[in-house]
């Protein structure tokens, strides 16, 4: 690490803590040259996401866009900001894991309703009517069915 004041590449760390929630770490650092003390932070390398937009448009991977998407399925539900955070993280690790770097957005979408599924019901119809873009009542219908299927009948036949 290079001092900031006289450019020397010897120092020592004199502290080290996790910073950013975990994802990088925070370190001071005293040259052992003019004994400037500084702080560096070191943060995992991640090689960037595509998407590939159902248009044939690419971009880069924009965690922000799924947040305000849960944010709007999840609006007077039970599910907070933190635990939407949570699925994102987890819906973003597994990108990173993944071999490929560009992803549809359709299975990012699936990626989501995934988590939904087993946390709110009705977040995940919102989320699902939007992403999937419903365009009537069959729709709805048709998800619904598949999200808890009933014994007797189904409720298409109800409607």
């Amino acid at each position: 690490m290079q001092c900031p004041s006289c450019q020397n590449t010897d120092s020592r760390v004199l502290e080290s803590r996790s910073a950013d929630s975990g994802r990088s770490v925070r370190r001071r650092r005293e040259c052992l040259n003019c004994d400037f003390r500084f702080t560096t932070y070191e943060r995992v390398e991640t090689a960037p996401i595509t998407v590939l937009k159902r248009n044939g448009a690419k971009e880069l991977f924009n965690r922000s866009k799924i947040i305000n998407g849960l944010n709007r399925a999840c609006e007077k539900t039970l599910i907070n900001s933190s635990k939407i955070e949570l699925i994102v993280d987890d819906i973003e690790g597994a990108l990173q894991q993944s071999i490929r770097k560009e992803i549809e957005t359709i299975e990012i979408g699936e990626m989501v309703l995934a988590q939904l599924k087993d946390i709110n019901e009705v977040a995940y119809i919102r989320f699902a009517s939007v992403y999937r873009q419903f365009h009537g009542i069959n729709d709805f219908i048709a998800t619904l069915d598949s999200l808890k299927p009933l014994k007797k009948q189904s409720l298409a036949s109800v409607v």
